[in-house]
């Protein structure tokens, strides 16, 4: 099911959990969470479901998971 959260996937870990809304991806497609994925960065951790650390930037944006570590884009 990673074609749900494709910037979510980890390498190595599965993805379980929208990394933008936190709600199981098992549970169906999240159209919203799709459409905002171009505008915002991720919010929760698609492997835990832990809410990350999340800074912005004019450049670009981090996002920090205390358990998977950090993603940027």
């Amino acid at each position: 099911m990673t074609e749900l959260c494709p910037a979510a996937a980890l390498p190595g870990a599965a993805v379980r959990w929208c990394d933008r809304c936190g709600e199981s991806v098992a549970a169906g497609p999240h159209p919203a969470c799709e459409a905002a994925r171009d505008w915002e960065p991720p919010r929760w951790c698609a492997s835990c479901r832990r809410r990350m650390k999340v800074q912005v930037v004019p450049t670009g944006w981090s996002a920090l998971c205390v358990e998977h570590g950090e993603r940027r884009g």
